[in-house]
């Protein structure tokens, strides 16, 4: 029979004694991340299911314009994600990069004579190329100083773009030529219904692949403390500069297809404080740090301003509306939609969690025990430590005799 100082009589023991303690709380949270991927991967293929079905469910034309309004404002918000979501920098200014999109298509396409789609690329990459310099200007600065800039922006192209009259149009606004002659209006709309949501599937790829990669690392950190991140080693001005000019390019993108679709533009509407102050709402108002916040913030203040345009007419109202609606859910759910419904889904699902200071008096007298002959043990020499961890009391002179 071996004896106490022999390891292997105290290595199946500890193995017993730990076996239950480590694998039973990681057995349950195996499980629920395995069902939380196929909740997650369920919820993605009802989100494509009911996308590819709205235009044959739409009941009119008009029904199915609001949708792709909505669905543009998806694409919009999910575009300003990668600078807000990410590095935690609020832009109002974004309206002007969808602004620069939109006019940049029609012109490539009026005045330059390149197809449609072409022309859409075209301008989204010149776009991006702009961005480097207001990148280099703009993420200089931090906080209410970086806001004033992203508005600076907005209004400077305005003015630009309104006086620019022999080139823009100016006031009067600029005609764009529908990329599908042919079509009927209903038919139309049904095409770039789908265009608009190929681009809101590739923006939310990227912003996924962005999320679980070591550039997403690295710009969280900045959204948590950009000193601590820059003093660790991370180029932090260099990852917003690349996160802002990927961010530029895909709200070019919005930009330009909805020039595309709508075929008028005017600079009042296309460089607007507005159209940016509803891509951070909306993102805010979903949750900027999930894959479908800004989806979510679309769909419930897009379909709010739809419904409110229709309600007030032209008034202002209808920005009076929108406004306390975004209120209430701003007191009530102040981190988002989806961090609410995930929370409340934890507690109503998920089993309650002990906390470590759930332990009772006998529980933690046999630990102070143990720990306190394993440290005799230990300090009298080789051999001691595991019978006085199994058992728990010390040994004797005459055991160790």
């Amino acid at each position: 029979m071996p004896s106490a100082s022999d390891p292997t009589a105290t290595a199946p023991t500890a193995a017993v004694a730990a076996g239950p303690a480590t694998a039973g709380p990681a057995a349950p949270a195996t499980a629920r991340r395995r069902y939380g991927r196929i909740a997650q991967a369920v919820a993605v293929l009802l989100l494509a299911a009911a996308v590819l079905a709205f235009p044959s469910l739409a009941p009119n034309p008009y029904v199915l314009s609001a949708g792709i309004v909505v669905l543009n404002y998806a694409v919009l918000s999910t575009s300003w994600n990668f600078v807000g979501g990410f590095t935690g920098y609020i832009s109002l200014g974004h309206g002007a990069l969808a602004g620069l999109g939109g006019y940049g298509t029609a012109l490539l396409v009026t005045r330059a004579g390149l197809p449609s789609f072409v022309a859409l690329v075209v301008a989204a990459l010149l776009v991006a190329v702009l961005a480097v310099p207001i990148g280099f200007a703009a993420l200089r600065v931090r906080g209410a100083s970086f806001v004033i800039v992203s508005i600076a922006l907005v209004l400077i192209l305005l003015l630009v773009f309104q006086s620019w009259a022999s080139v823009t149009g100016g006031s009067r606004g600029l005609v764009v030529p529908r990329p599908f002659p042919g079509l009927l209006r209903p038919e139309h709309h049904r095409v770039f219904w789908f265009l608009f949501a190929g681009l809101l599937g590739l923006a939310l790829l990227a912003w996924w692949l962005v999320d679980r990669s070591r550039f997403g690392l690295g710009l969280k950190a900045i959204r948590e403390d950009e000193d601590k991140a820059e003093a660790l080693g991370t180029p932090t001005f260099a990852y917003k500069l690349v996160v802002f000019v990927v961010s530029a390019a895909f709200t070019a993108l919005a930009g330009g297809l909805y020039a595309l679709w709508f075929g008028d533009l005017d600079p009042v509407f296309q460089f607007s404080i507005l159209t940016g102050s509803y891509m951070v709402l909306m993102a805010l108002l979903g949750g900027v740090r999930h894959l479908f916040g800004p989806l979510v913030g679309a769909v419930v203040v897009g379909v709010a301003l739809e419904y409110f345009k229709v309600e007030f007419g032209n008034t202002p109202l209808h920005l009076v509306a929108t406004g306390v609606l975004l209120a209430l859910v701003v007191l009530f759910l102040p981190d988002g939609v989806l961090p609410a419904v995930g929370a409340l889904a934890d507690r109503l699902f998920r089993p309650a969690q002990s906390s470590i200071r759930e332990v009772t008096a006998a529980q933690l007298r046999d630990e102070r025990a143990a720990a306190a002959a394993a440290s005799r043990a230990a300090a009298d020499g080789p051999g001691a430590p595991a019978a006085a961890a199994v058992s728990g009391r010390p040994q004797s002179t005459e055991g160790r005799a």
